[in-house]
């Protein structure tokens, strides 16, 4: 049952003073609690639990729990005609984990509408340490020689948690998402979590589910915390997307 006010966590607090989610609140739709802090521990601990962190600049650390939850499931993803098309004819390579700190920051720069986003420095920097320890990961498309779009995330267990994506070429985004879901179906992701969802990510195949039955995922696919190690540590050209 939600609640009508939020749980502030103090900085001595420990990691996993979270309260059930089931206290989210209605209104703004699945704000949980704020402050706290953005170590390594609090955030593995909040992820395999349904919840994730999203603020801006000024605003204290805001940790949500949405319900329903978007998420894309084994064999959903919509690949269009147009994108068949495109990755029959295109050069662009997929390459894993070559360009994190890169990726992260095109995803914070502003959008072409002038708009910011809510990835602030702070974010960086602890997703950056993430990173090195090995736990976010970032899926890039590369078009002769440059990044033109990519994804980032968290990887627990068999679960890919999502943060953000951008593209500079129309199809970038889109690509890096396929390249998940062609993890998911050979059974190396169990499921992708895209937290909120769009109407960029449901036409893709995303689809909405209770958060219930997303915790009940999340209690079978990434408890106890593990590394996904299994990167390809080759470039993988776009079209042998088209074969998998």
């Amino acid at each position: 049952m939600s609640s009508n006010r939020i749980i502030w966590l103090g900085p001595d607090d420990p990691y996993d003073a979270f309260p059930p989610i089931e206290a989210a609140l209605a209104e703004p739709t699945g704000l949980l609690a704020a402050g706290g802090d953005l170590g390594t521990d609090r955030l593995l601990y909040a992820y395999r639990h349904g919840i994730f962190p999203w603020y801006e600049d000024g605003q204290p650390i805001l940790w949500w729990s949405p319900d329903p939850r978007c998420v894309l499931e084994q064999g959903r993803y919509h690949l269009s005609r147009r994108l068949r098309r495109y990755l029959r004819q295109s050069s662009a390579e997929v390459r894993f984990n070559t360009a994190f700190d890169d990726v992260i920051r095109a995803c914070a720069a502003p959008r072409r509408s002038g708009q910011g986003t809510w990835i602030t420095p702070d974010m960086i920097t602890a997703y950056e340490r993430l990173h090195s320890e090995g736990w976010a990961h970032s899926v890039e498309i590369w078009q002769e020689g440059s990044l033109v779009g990519g994804l980032y995330g968290l990887a627990i267990g068999r679960v890919f948690f999502g943060e953000s994506m951008f593209s500079d070429d129309a199809n970038a985004s889109k690509i890096a998402l396929l390249t998940l879901s062609r993890m998911m179906d050979a059974n190396e992701f169990g499921i992708i979590d895209c937290q909120v969802d769009s109407s960029h990510l449901l036409s893709l195949g995303a689809t909405l589910i209770p958060r219930h039955e997303f915790v009940g995922v999340l209690e079978s696919s990434c408890q106890p915390a593990t590394r996904f190690e299994n990167w390809p540590s080759a470039p993988i050209l776009v079209t042998e997307l088209l074969l998998k």
